[in-house]
């Protein structure tokens, strides 16, 4: 082998031998990325739902606020939810744009490679087309020199023509070095013949791949460019994002005030409600006592416990669903720890809301705070003074003092006073102080 086919051989060797290390060390590589981009997507849907949760939470606490500063609060935990999955899309963009430009890079290395061989063995194969063309032409005269008798001597002939014996070793060996000759020539031109099939066969792969690798280059453009655009556009997002939360968070503070006030009403309204049934048990327990005088008995104040389900379901909504629990918990704006003194069912916009137990309606009015709202005395039960209150209604249809029956229509859903979207907020009142209605209601 000549010293430039030698040399032509060992640099496609070495550019083979990179190629196939950086596919190797890329093979390795993947399934980590792969898994990094699995975990990405666990801990932003694992995110995602904790705020999902939050968001519930969230819905709950700020019941009590208006609707401009609810509505800011809720806002602004929608863009803090989004905020770690718009991050982590982002990162996830960066990083496909970061695998697609060295996926592209490995294919141009490769496809330098293979377009290094297609010229290497373009170059190998015309010149064994010349050495080709070369040989057949000496094998071609010798042939036809022979045809007419110039090469035609014998062991024989060397011999009778010999004028010495010097003649005759120096004749015979021009002979056997010419036969050796044109054996070589024929088997040198055999083996070009099918070294240039094969490089002929191999050329053939070597553009199939060119074109191959050229297609997939384009591929990677594409896709390096749309990475491209969704790390824009991820980020563009995040910047609004931040934005958003920033303008959020000042209206949040600049209300903060207003909320505390609207809070404060709101207990100032529950502390008259505790305060008129105080009135209530009083008076009722005064009656009672007198009415015991007067027939010559010794008074004791009525007491008991309540068990059971004392009240119907006061939604059209069946079975009842709690979106919102009885307890204590933060407002999000004023900070403060506080109760939320009833349930919250779900209850369509404009639906029928029913008396959950015969009473006495104490008083039917509207509130800035706690919207249109109905409060029925039961009266005592087992000893126990009972009242329910229906609030945020679209509007009431009873009047008080207005004796009520179990499930007669007393108004219709809404979301009027401070309230984030239509509901039933239902309250318990047992001896002048709120109670979880759950087991009240059989819940």
């Amino acid at each position: 082998m000549t010293q430039p086919r030698m040399r032509r051989t060992r640099r496609r060797l070495i550019a083979s031998t990179i190629t196939a290390v950086l596919v190797a060390l890329t093979a390795i590589a993947a399934p980590a990325m792969g898994d990094s981009y699995d975990d990405q997507r666990r801990n932003a849907e694992a995110r995602s739902a904790q705020q999902a949760k939050r968001a519930e939470q969230l819905a709950a606490s700020i019941e009590g606020l208006s609707a401009e500063l609810g509505q800011a609060v809720l806002d602004l935990q929608a863009t803090e939810a989004r905020l770690p999955i718009a991050r982590a899309e982002l990162a996830a963009a960066k990083k496909e744009l970061e695998a697609s430009q060295r996926e592209a890079v490995l294919i141009a290395a490769r496809l330098v490679d293979a377009k290094a061989q297609e010229t290497s063995i373009t170059s190998t194969i015309t010149a064994d087309d010349a050495r080709d063309a070369t040989i057949r032409t000496a094998v071609g005269q010798m042939a036809r020199r022979a045809y007419k008798g110039e090469t035609a001597a014998t062991g024989l002939s060397v011999v009778m023509d010999a004028k010495s014996t010097q003649d005759f070793v120096d004749q015979y060996g021009m002979i056997s070095t010419a036969l050796r000759t044109q054996t070589r020539a024929l088997n040198e031109l055999e083996q070009i013949s099918a070294t240039n099939r094969n490089g002929r066969a191999r050329l053939v792969a070597v553009k199939d791949r060119v074109a191959e690798l050229k297609v997939e280059a384009d591929a990677k453009v594409v896709e390096a460019d749309r990475a491209r655009a969704a790390a824009a556009a991820r980020q563009a997002e995040i910047v609004k994002l931040i934005a958003e939360q920033a303008a959020k968070k000042k209206l949040i503070a600049s209300k903060r005030a207003q909320a505390q006030a609207e809070e404060a009403r709101v207990d100032a309204e529950r502390n008259a409600i505790a305060r008129e049934l105080a009135g209530i048990i009083a008076r009722q327990r005064a009656a009672a006592a007198a009415a015991a005088r007067a027939a010559g008995r010794i008074y004791q104040a009525p007491s008991g416990n309540l068990t059971g389900v004392l009240f119907a379901n006061p939604t059209s909504v069946n079975p009842m669903y709690v979106t919102s629990e009885f307890g204590m918990r933060v407002n999000p704006v004023t900070g403060i720890y506080k109760l939320h003194a009833g349930i919250d069912l779900r209850a369509q916009c404009g639906t029928p809301i029913f008396a959950a137990r015969a009473g006495t309606v104490l008083w039917a009015e509207s509130s800035a705070a706690l919207g249109n709202r109905v409060m029925i005395n039961h009266g005592f039960v087992s000893g126990t003074l009972l009242a329910s209150a229906y609030y945020h209604l679209t509007r009431y249809i009873v009047s008080p003092g207005q004796g009520v029956s179990r499930g007669q229509l007393i108004g219709f859903a809404g979301a009027t006073g401070n309230a984030n979207g239509c509901h039933l907020h239902f309250e318990v009142w047992k001896n002048g102080s709120p109670v979880n209605p759950r087991s009240s209601l059989g819940l």
